[in-house]
C-alpha cells in the first residue's frame, strides 16, 4: 500500500495486479499474492493482519477466485457472508477478509505440495480416509476443519500418513 498526497490530503493506494510479458503479477500481499508467495507470507504476518483489518476489496476476491480457477458459488458455504451480500459490497468484514486470507493460504500451500492446481482440487473434493472419510473442501466452514486439512497437506508434503 502506499500513500499519494493530493493538496492536503492523503489518499491510500494499492498496488494493481499487472500483466508484464503475458505474465501476471499479482498486488503484493493481496490473497492472490499470498497464494503464489506462500513461502513468503509469514514474514508479512504483521502487514496481512492490517489487510484483514482493513478489509479484501471485491476486486481481490475476484482475482483470487480467478486464479484459483474457482467460481464464488464453490465457496458459499465456506465464507461467513453470502455470496449475493458480498456482491453489493466493496470491502468486506473482518471475519470475511480473514477467511479470504485463509483460503488464499491453504491454496497456496496445496498448490506447493501438488503436481497442478488441477490434482490440488481433485484432492480437496475427494473423500480422505485420514479425515474420517470426509471432503476435505467440506471442512474448510470452520477454523478447526481449515486446521485439519492444512494439516493434513502438511503430511502429505513430508509423506506422513495416517
Amino acid at each position: 500500500m502506499s500513500t499519494k498526497t493530493s493538496g492536503n490530503k492523503v489518499q491510500k493506494t494499492s498496488p494493481k495486479v499487472v500483466r508484464k510479458g503475458g505474465k501476471l503479477n499479482h498486488a503484493k500481499f493481496s490473497p492472490s499474492w499470498v497464494v503464489v508467495n506462500t513461502k513468503d507470507a509469514p514474514s508479512y504476518q504483521m502487514e496481512l493482519i492490517g489487510r484483514i483489518r482493513e478489509g479484501v476489496k471485491k476486486a481481490d476476491w475476484k482475482d483470487l477466485i480467478q486464479f484459483t480457477g474457482s467460481t464464488e458459488k464453490e465457496f458459499e458455504n465456506i465464507l461467513p457472508a453470502s455470496i449475493s451480500s458480498m456482491q453489493k459490497k466493496a470491502v468486506y468484514d473482518k471475519e470475511t477478509s480473514e477467511r479470504i486470507y485463509e483460503l488464499a493460504k491453504l491454496f497456496g500451500l496445496g498448490y506447493e505440495v501438488f503436481d497442478t492446481k488441477e490434482d490440488f482440487k481433485q484432492w480437496l473434493m475427494t473423500p480422505s480416509r485420514s479425515l474420517g472419510n470426509k471432503i476435505p473442501f467440506e471442512l474448510l466452514d470452520s477454523s478447526f476443519g481449515f486446521e485439519m486439512v492444512e494439516n493434513e497437506i502438511v503430511r502429505i508434503q513430508y509423506n506422513v500418513y495416517s
